[in-house]
């Protein structure tokens, strides 16, 4: 109380997640009639500092999630997508400077940082669950298949899960439900939020001729043009789309419209049997193709290619026609 009372105008506090007895403080500070100082709190998604804040701060605080940065954010997008988001990695002089960084990163999560959010495996096992789950990016988990692998049970292996969404390192992308009487797929996506970490994971893919040759290199940009689509998309409610016939559609978004994403990544995409399907069946308003070429042009009146340039050079997805 002594050092922050005396303060005026905007007061930055970092890593507060280590001091969570300063929010009762914090919530003494904005009481104030003359409210002199606006206090701008920084740290990670720790759970305890979450609940200390709700709890002290109710009524009084909003909570922002920041992302990485993003290919908006640099002069390479693709250097973006090899190496993530985190501003260490980005920004290293070289790719070798950057794996190097992230590697040691991960080591940092699993021997501490993880802790916070339930992990009491030993860090070498921790290792292995990320990498497991690496290799699963972009579909559906089996629990059951990381279980056995670790021999823990698979109830521990959802609750791990469950601790990672809350550290912000992956993304359940859950599936869309109708009532039209097809069969659905009802098992949700999982995307690691950072493709630098995920390429760490893999660990062969020091460079960016690397990343192209890997096997999963589509499930990889898949993943890193969602993000860039969910960044841009606050007032929508995100899905993927998929029918036991093996119609699907990677992202619906759902709200003020409902707009569909197909992610491809290839030189000239054309009109496929999921598209029309996804079209018809889901009643979309249009229909948009993200690929990393350079020219935008429609496949039909619904259904429209765009390039990976022309998206992260928008504010929001309603600047979409």
């Amino acid at each position: 109380m002594l050092a922050l009372e005396d303060l005026t105008g905007t007061v930055v506090i970092d890593e507060v997640q280590r001091h969570p007895e300063l929010f009762p403080v914090l919530r003494v500070l904005a009481d104030r009639d003359d409210t002199p100082a606006t206090f701008l709190v920084l740290g990670s998604a720790s759970p305890e500092a979450l609940r200390q804040s709700s709890e002290s701060l109710a009524g009084r605080i909003e909570i922002i999630e920041l992302p990485g940065l993003g290919p908006a954010d640099a002069e390479d997008p693709e250097a973006v997508w090899l190496r993530g988001g985190y501003p260490r990695s980005l920004l290293a002089d070289t790719d070798e400077d950057s794996l190097d960084w992230r590697r040691s990163y991960l080591r940092t999560l699993a021997n501490r940082d993880l802790a916070e959010f339930g992990f009491s495996l030993p860090a070498s096992t921790i290792t292995r669950f990320l990498g497991l789950l690496s290799h699963q990016h972009g579909g559906p988990i089996n629990a059951a298949s990381i279980a056995g692998n670790l021999d823990i049970g698979e109830s521990t292996v959802r609750k791990y899960l469950d601790g990672l969404r809350d550290a912000l390192l992956i993304r359940s992308l859950p599936p869309w439900h109708t009532n039209h009487g097809k069969r659905l797929v009802r098992t949700p996506r999982t995307y690691l939020r950072d493709t630098g970490l995920l390429h760490a994971l893999w660990g062969n893919v020091p460079d960016h001729p690397s990343l192209l040759r890997h096997p999963s290199v589509g499930s990889s940009w898949e993943g890193f043009v969602i993000d860039e689509v969910l960044r841009r998309s606050a007032e929508f409610q995100p899905y993927f789309w998929r029918t036991k016939g093996g119609a699907e559609l990677d992202l619906l978004l759902d709200g003020p419209r409902r707009l569909g994403f197909e992610i491809k990544r290839a030189d000239a995409p054309r009109l496929s049997t999921s598209m029309r399907s996804a079209s018809q069946d889901l009643d979309l308003d249009h229909l948009w193709v993200i690929y990393p070429g350079t020219r935008r042009y429609r496949l039909t009146d619904q259904v429209s290619v765009l390039p990976f340039e022309q998206l992260i050079a928008l504010d929001s997805i309603q600047e979409l026609p």
